[in-house]
């Protein structure tokens, strides 16, 4: 459901590997641009960004387009960190990683508080009842946080993906290194945590390898879990890339195309750093995926070397194989 949402008529985004066409021309205002989550609603696409208070684009900014080529910076989705913020997550300076889904006629914003390379984080969740480009900020209620992490354990809650499976039951995969993508079970009348029920892994790396940046969409008979591998936020050297795994349930178990589970490292290549090719952009990851009834896209940051590195929102077309895997077009 989560997956239609956010396409109703709206487009998802991919990026490129090195070999593959260029695409679309995008223009306006791309960039800073990092972790991007998108929906579409009433003809407009939403897309909502990493923020910091003292950015100049503030936290969680928002861009809107008609089109998925133009796009206009409409400002910050929040004024302030949320109250609690300060003491769940002390030193916490900015709203992470947003993720943009819409339950009946509630749109449900999900967001990461942490410090960077530290796992004393909380993924908080704010709703609304309508999107504003013209006050950002005016409709957004804070619910307070989903699922948090604590320093000495093993996970990391950042990097919130929601979605909704063939049953209707809704879930939230996070995760940044440590020991990986987890996997909770979400009330769909509140889009909280539900009380009582597990905790599931659904990929990993050895270290020192990378993974974070989980999203999860369903297509066909399939789940696809989408993540990110290595490094992002080292601008013009960053080597983050983006693999995918797929699974008959939404917890798992998530296999690439050669079999090997995600949860020892498996991921199929969707989008390649683009490092060591000459392309403009490298570290391409961190996506956002969308459906629609014209094809499905895959939205990413990408690190623009002929800006000193800039993160820099880029969107591609996502294509699927006769044996039903996804690679850029």
């Amino acid at each position: 459901m989560r997956n239609l949402l956010r396409s109703a008529g709206a487009l998802l985004l991919l990026a490129t590997i090195p070999a593959a066409s260029a695409p679309p021309p995008l223009t306006g205002d791309l960039t800073p641009v990092h972790d991007p989550a998108i929906i579409a609603d009433n003809g407009t696409y939403y897309l909502f960004v990493t923020g910091h208070i003292r950015s100049r684009d503030g936290l969680i900014p928002l861009r809107t387009s008609t089109d998925l080529k133009h796009w206009r910076l409409r400002g910050a989705s929040f004024p302030a960190l949320p109250a609690w913020a300060d003491k769940h997550v002390p030193g916490t300076a900015g709203m992470w990683a947003p993720d943009i889904t819409k339950s009946g006629d509630e749109y449900r914003l999900y967001y990461s508080l942490s410090t960077f390379g530290k796992n004393r984080s909380a993924i908080g969740l704010a709703t609304a009842r309508r999107l504003d480009p013209a006050a950002p900020a005016a409709n957004w209620v804070d619910k307070g946080p989903v699922v948090e992490s604590a320093a000495g354990g093993d996970y990391n809650a950042i990097d919130p993906a929601a979605f909704t499976d063939a049953e209707g039951k809704q879930w939230l995969a996070f995760g940044s290194f440590w020991s990986g993508i987890k996997l909770i079970a979400l009330d769909p009348a509140t889009g909280l945590r539900q009380p009582g029920t597990p905790m599931h892994s659904l990929a990993a790396r050895p270290s020192p390898g990378a993974i974070e940046a989980p999203f999860v969409i369903r297509h066909g008979r399939y789940y696809y879990l989408f993540a990110s591998f290595d490094f992002c936020c080292r601008g013009a050297k960053s080597s983050y890339n983006t693999v995918v795994g797929r699974a008959t349930t939404p917890t798992g178990p998530y296999r690439d195309r050669a079999g090997t589970p995600m949860l020892r490292g498996g991921g199929t290549p969707v989008l390649a750093s683009g490092q060591g090719t000459g392309s403009r952009y490298v570290g391409r990851g961190h996506n956002a995926i969308l459906q629609a009834p014209d094809g499905d896209r895959i939205v990413y940051h990408a690190y623009d070397t002929q800006r000193n590195g800039t993160p820099t929102l880029r969107i591609q077309r996502l294509i699927w194989d006769a044996k039903g895997w996804p690679h850029a077009e």
